[in-house]
C-alpha cells in the first residue's frame, strides 16, 4: 500500500442527538480524507466531537447526515452483518481503556478477532502469538488481565486490534490512561507499527505533545475543524 490514494473518506458529516430541550449538535458538516498508509492526529478538548467522528469513520456509529466511503464502497449502505465483517477485516481499534475480557488470557483476548473471522483455533493462536511476540509480550501469553500492568494491557489491546492485519488503525486517546513514561513507549510503538505494517493511522487525542509528532494534525472545536 503506498501513500497517495484515498482509502477512507467522510463527507459532510453531521451528528446530533435529540433531548428534552431540543437537538444537541455534535458534528457540524465535517469532512476528512484518509490516504493509504498516512498518519494523522485529530486534536481537541473533551467534547469537541473528535471521538464521535472517529466512531463514524470506523462505522461504530452512523451520522445524522453525510457519507462515509472506503475505496469507493458506501459503508452506510451496508447492513449490520456486512459492516461487522468489514470492520473485523479492514479496521483495528484501540481505546483509552483496553476493554480486554478478564476471564480470558492475553493470548485468548488477542485471538478473538481471528476466531470471529472464522479462522481455526490453530491458525488464530499462531497469529496471536506472532503479535504478542512483536509487542514483547510472548512471556505474558498465559497471564490474565488482572496480572498485567497498564502498559502491558494496552499493548495486548493493540495486538488484538492488529491480529487480522487491518489496513487502518483508529486509536481514541490510547495513552490517556497511562503514566508519562509508558505513554511515550506506546506512542513510539504506534509509529513503528505504522511503518512496518504500512497502516493508515488515525489518532484522536487532547495531548498536544503526542499530536505534534504526526505529519498531519487536524484541530477540532465545537464539532468543526479550526
Amino acid at each position: 500500500m503506498s501513500d497517495g490514494n484515498i482509502f477512507l473518506s467522510a463527507k459532510g458529516i453531521h451528528k446530533s442527538y435529540s433531548h428534552a430541550q431540543g437537538e444537541l449538535e455534535i458534528l457540524r458538516g465535517v469532512s476528512l480524507d484518509i490516504r493509504e498508509g498516512e498518519a494523522l492526529a485529530i486534536l481537541g478538548a473533551s467534547g469537541a466531537g473528535k471521538s464521535t467522528l472517529l466512531q463514524i469513520m470506523g462505522t461504530l456509529d452512523k451520522p445524522t447526515q453525510g457519507e462515509v466511503t472506503c475505496e469507493g464502497r458506501d459503508l452506510l449502505a451496508m447492513n449490520d452483518d456486512e459492516l461487522s465483517k468489514f470492520r473485523n477485516s479492514e479496521m483495528g481499534f484501540v481505546f483509552q481503556f483496553h476493554h480486554l475480557l478478564g476471564e480470558f488470557t492475553a493470548l485468548e483476548n488477542v485471538m478473538i478477532p481471528a476466531r470471529v473471522a472464522g479462522e481455526n483455533p490453530k491458525d488464530a493462536k499462531e497469529k496471536a502469538l506472532h503479535f504478542l511476540d512483536f509487542m514483547g509480550l510472548a512471556d505474558r501469553a498465559e497471564h490474565y488481565p488482572n496480572q498485567l500492568s497498564g502498559g502491558e494491557l494496552q499493548r495486548i489491546a493493540i495486538a488484538r486490534a492488529l491480529v487480522n492485519r487491518p489496513k487502518i488503525l483508529f486509536a481514541d486517546e490510547p495513552t490517556g490512561n497511562l503514566d508519562s513514561n509508558t505513554s511515550v513507549k506506546i506512542q513510539d510503538l504506534f509509529f513503528r507499527l505504522k511503518e512496518e505494517m504500512k497502516l493508515a493511522l488515525v489518532i484522536v487525542t487532547h495531548d498536544l505533545t503526542f499530536a505534534t509528532r504526526f505529519p498531519k494534525v487536524y484541530r477540532m472545536k465545537d464539532g468543526q475543524w479550526i
